[in-house]
């Protein structure tokens, strides 16, 4: 079976060459899943950060309805709560502003004077935020006006919380490894809990026991009765990247993953029932290993392999913040982050060495015969050389923004240039248009004599053969950027009161040692392979280059 995409209703992609173009795994209902709420209507509303948008999830069906479209004034929601009224409330993390959306849909802006607006929750008609960051604050609001009053300072980067049995609000100290308290009229705050996993999110069940979400590898969850018997227990779920949670009138548990989305029913002994199945919340670039193992940046973590394995399609290799260009070397992996870092992670241990910090906004990589890496800067419209012993040599400059790089047999150095819609390459610092009047190109790779790129303004991949020019689609109809039905939005800001905002994503391409491309179909969270032509079987019709997408079942773990 199929199962719905994010990226709404839309043609196949295809061939005109006829290559084989097949999923490597499944789309991705959401894009991520952060903050988690029931509504008046009984429906679970899940926040999805890095697409500005809000669905409504039927835990009956896993349908998903998407009610605040990501066109609309919310730019990053990361948590949500509803008031007595029914309406909703919204943390819109980077530009800091906090929104009620009535009833009736319409948005109203509460406040605009939160730093890193996050943790939200509802007392009655009462609305309380926290921020996000170092002494980040925990505040009231008030939406009917009037200034917000401060309950208290200090907090180690806040997030999700929620008042408790007691009268007090509960909430996380992410760095710290605690959880605090304070009633909601201020006073002295108190701590709880400590040596508590990578806090994330703090939620009461109907018995008054509170789960502390860890946002690490293993899914751990804290269980700690704390009005009662006042025991502490573990459950370890599996689910990477937990980010909320939230409680029905059965006092069942749904939590979400800021690390690959979906909605999952936890269990008190650990199993798991899948509502909305989890996937890629980008992906952003892709490589391909001499295994032949694909693996994806895919923002908060490395996933892979690719390859329809493991519950959620594409297992995470590691938690990895923030996973944006990715190029395999051997049994390395080197990385990009928008937010200035390039790394090498080595999956045998786990190690990974940073190796070029403060750069502005670093996309694709590629890896030089010699061992050194090519890193597109894109912020700063420069191609860097980045040696084995991590020095820093500029190969071009005065670039409009480079996104991607990759070089030919000979080593020569390409990159796609996506503001000037162009790919180009450099010779002696000097850079020449191979292909222009490109639609935003991104994605790079070469194979033989030519170069492909993914345009992703136009939804299509061209080869561009690299001695004569002439071009060609090689395939079209792509699930890359929005959905094409989406207006233009206002950007969020790449950082915010020095914390991480929202990173641009782009479509990641490379190239597979059997002549196959990867492509990242970020618009819909999959990985494509598109394969060279094959003779057809005998006696078997030719396939048209039809895209053959892959099923999974609708399990729960035992």
């Amino acid at each position: 079976m199929s199962r719905p995409s994010r990226y709404g209703p839309s043609p196949e992609p295809s061939s005109p060459t006829r290559r084989e173009v097949r999923r490597l795994n499944l789309p991705n209902p959401l894009w991520g899943s952060n903050g988690v709420a029931f509504g008046p209507d009984g429906r679970l509303y899940v926040a999805q950060f890095l697409a500005g948008q809000i669905s409504a999830v039927d835990p009956a069906t896993g349908d998903v309805e998407v009610v605040v479209p990501m066109d609309g004034p919310v730019q990053s929601p990361d948590d949500l709560a509803f008031g007595a009224d029914g309406s909703m409330y919204i943390a819109d993390l980077v530009p800091g502003r906090v929104w009620r959306r009535s009833p009736q849909g319409v948005f109203s802006l509460v406040s605009d004077q939160v730093a890193v607006v996050n943790g939200i929750t509802c007392v009655g008609d009462r609305l309380f935020v926290n921020e996000m960051r170092m002494n980040g604050r925990l505040l009231e609001l008030f939406p009917d006006g009037g200034a917000p009053r401060v309950l208290t300072e200090g907090l180690a980067l806040g997030n999700a919380m929620q008042l408790g049995p007691d009268g007090h609000l509960y909430y996380p100290h992410m760095v710290t490894g605690q959880v605090w308290r304070i009633a909601p009229d201020g006073g002295a705050p108190e701590k709880v809990a400590e040596e508590v996993h990578e806090p994330v999110a703090v939620r009461f069940d109907r018995g008054g026991v509170l789960s502390v979400l860890s946002r690490g590898a293993a899914g751990h969850v804290t269980r700690i009765d704390l009005h009662g018997t006042g025991t502490r227990t573990v459950v370890t779920s599996g689910l990477a990247g937990l980010d909320n949670a939230a409680f029905d009138a059965e006092n069942r548990m749904f939590v979400s993953s800021y690390a690959s989305g979906g909605i999952t029913e936890l269990h008190p002994d650990g199993r798991t029932r899948e509502i909305v199945p989890r996937g890629l919340d980008g992906p952003y670039g892709v490589t391909v290993a001499p295994t032949g193992t694909v693996y994806a940046a895919d923002h908060y973590r490395v996933a892979g392999p690719v390859d329809g394995a493991g519950s959620d399609g594409v297992p995470t290799e590691v938690l990895r913040p923030f996973a944006h260009g990715i190029a395999a070397d051997g049994d390395l992996l080197h990385l990009t982050s928008q937010y200035g870092e390039v790394t090498t992670y080595d999956p045998a241990d786990g190690t990974t060495r940073v190796r070029a910090r403060g750069l502005r906004q670093p996309t694709g990589l590629c890896v030089r015969p010699d061992g050194g890496l090519i890193v597109a800067e894109s912020g700063a419209g420069r191609v860097l050389a980045l040696a084995a012993d991590d020095a820093v040599t500029v190969l071009a400059e005065g670039l409009e923004r480079p996104v991607d790089v990759a070089l030919d047999a000979d080593g020569r150095c390409y990159v796609s240039d996506e503001r000037r819609g162009a790919v180009l390459r450099i010779d002696d610092g000097r850079a020449t248009a191979v292909a222009d009047g490109l639609d935003a190109p991104q994605g790079l790779a070469v194979i033989g004599d030519e170069v492909f790129t993914v345009e992703s303004g136009a939804r299509r991949l061209t080869a561009v053969a690299l001695t004569t020019g002439e071009r060609r689609v090689e395939a079209e109809e792509l699930a890359v950027g929005p959905p094409p039905d989406t207006a233009p939005r206002e950007r969020p800001a790449l950082f915010t009161h020095g914390m991480p905002g929202v990173a641009p994503p782009f479509a990641g391409l490379a190239a597979a040692p059997d002549g196959s491309l990867l492509l990242a179909a970020n618009g819909e969270g999959t990985v494509l392979r598109l394969s060279p032509r094959r003779p057809p079987e005998r006696d078997a019709p030719p396939d048209g280059g039809a895209l053959d997408e892959i099923t999974a079942p609708h399990e729960e773990t035992p």
